[in-house]
């Protein structure tokens, strides 16, 4: 069973865990619609990339109403 030879004192175990935090995203705005996205990723609200749509989006299907 492995059983450190030393103690591991805090300021050296926070010194390896200092890259370990999360990151904050960095939203941008589509140069489309202005809704906020990812940067480099298709925009979810038009579904546009550098000026050009890529994903057609539908408008939001009510399900009861197809049903009947």
């Amino acid at each position: 069973m492995a059983v450190p030879q030393n103690r591991v004192t805090r300021s050296r175990r926070n010194m390896r865990r200092s890259h370990d935090s999360l990151v904050a995203g960095n939203p941008q705005e589509c140069s489309n619609c202005g809704d906020l996205k990812r940067p480099h990723h298709v925009c979810p609200a038009c579904g546009h990339y550098d000026a050009r749509e890529i994903v057609a989006v539908t408008k939001d299907v009510d399900l009861d109403e197809d049903a009947a």
